[in-house]
Formats: structure tokens, C-alpha cells, sequence
């Protein structure tokens, strides 16, 4: 087990070198054996069948943490109770607080300040559950965004590690592995939404392209 509390200068390298020669489920599997507090979340989005589905075959009793930004489209947040149940998943599930939730809807902050609207009801509200896990488990493929291509398996974020046990799977792997899940996928996939956030800010499109379209905005600053 490592010793994530007491080592600051964890050898990322070696791991991501031993990591690179397993499967998904092994480096899951691996994971839990190297780390003792990790922390997984998931947007339920378009291809977070992969990741949930590993999580429930691996570490079944183990939490999926979900941001509910209060914006999700309903599609979303009706998709997410079908999955967590169809797989068993407890779910914990983060918000911004009331009173700031309510300054953001009433300003209309994602047309005038999408980057302190995602702040504010995403990033912010799994601050505190970061502290309180070594490492964090995201669903991120290196093929969804040029800002993503070229992470690495581990990263150093601050002061959590993150691990992307799936960013080497390419859009081809992915449509096949989850065909073969014989689970329902994401309703607003059939409208054409490969990529799905908040309702305000998200439209039908390939890849990300229907994220904040026509700005310079490409994340919400979760995994920058």
C-alpha cells in the first residue's frame, strides 16, 4: 500500500509505466491495492458506462460521488438513479450551497460568467472530498479533447493524485465496450449529444463541440 499521507514525491513515472501494461479492470483492481483513500466520481454522461461498470465489477461497495450542479438536463439525472440501481452503485451526491446555487441561477451566470458558474457549482463542491482522499478516479479519455490527449495515466493535481484509468481508449473502444455492457446508455445520446453537461450550456454535437459552444471555453475546470 502507498503511503500517500507521509510520501510527497511519489514515483508518478514508475507507476504510470506499471499501470500502462494492464487492462482497465486490472488497473482498478491494481489501484485499490496501491492506495488506501480514492476517491471516484462520474457524471453519468455519455460514456461513463465504461468506468461505472468497472467500479461495480471491481469495487462494488465502493462510492460514486456525483456533482449535481442543479443544472443537469433531466435526462441526465433520470439515467443516473437507472444506472446506479441497475448496478447497485452508492452514490454521494455533491452541491454548491443553497444560497450560492440560487446567486448563480438568478444572475444567470453561465451566459455572462460560465467559468464562475462551473466554479461555483462544480469544482467547488468536491473540494472538501478531495481532502479527504489521496487519489481520484476519473472516467477521461485522452480522444474527447486536445486537452486531454496527452494526460497521463497519473497526474499530480494539487494535492491529490489524479488517475485516468481510461485515457488511452479511443472513440472506436469505446462505442464497442459499451454495445457489449448490455446497458442502457445515455437517452440524449440518440439526439445527437456525444458529450453531456448543464442543460444552459451544452447542445447536440460530435465529441465536445456541443460544450459552451461558440466560446473560448472548452472545460470546467475540474481536471485543468
Amino acid at each position: 500500500m502507498i503511503d500517500t499521507l507521509a510520501a510527497t514525491g511519489i514515483d508518478l513515472e514508475r507507476l504510470n509505466v506499471k499501470y500502462s501494461q494492464l487492462s482497465p479492470a486490472e488497473r482498478i483492481t491494481e489501484l485499490f491495492q496501491d492506495f488506501n483513500r480514492v476517491l471516484v466520481t462520474s457524471s453519468f454522461g455519455s460514456t461513463s458506462l465504461i468506468l461505472l461498470d468497472l467500479i461495480a465489477r471491481v469495487q462494488p461497495e465502493h462510492p460514486v460521488h456525483f456533482i449535481n450542479t442543479g443544472y443537469h438536463f433531466s435526462e441526465t439525472m433520470a439515467y443516473q438513479k437507472e444506472i446506479a440501481n441497475r448496478l447497485g452503485l452508492q452514490i454521494i451526491e455533491l452541491k454548491a450551497k443553497k444560497w450560492q446555487n440560487e446567486i448563480t441561477t438568478s444572475e444567470r451566470m453561465w451566459e455572462s460568467h460560465p467559468d464562475v458558474c462551473c466554479s461555483v457549482n462544480k469544482v467547488e463542491p468536491l473540494e472538501e472530498a478531495k481532502l479527504q482522499h489521496d487519489v481520484w478516479i476519473s472516467g477521461l479519455m485522452g480522444w474527447q479533447s486536445n486537452s486531454r490527449k496527452n494526460m497521463s495515466l497519473f497526474e499530480q493535481k494539487e494535492s491529490i493524485i489524479k488517475f485516468h484509468p481510461l485515457i488511452d481508449f479511443d472513440a472506436e473502444e469505446v462505442r464497442y465496450t459499451i454495445k457489449n455492457l448490455n446497458l442502457p446508455q445515455h437517452p440524449l445520446l440518440k439526439k445527437g449529444f456525444e458529450s453531456i453537461g448543464c442543460s444552459h450550456c451544452t447542445v447536440a454535437g460530435n465529441s465536445r463541440e456541443g460544450r459552451w459552444a461558440g466560446r473560448q471555453k472548452i472545460e470546467c475546470g475540474l481536471h485543468l
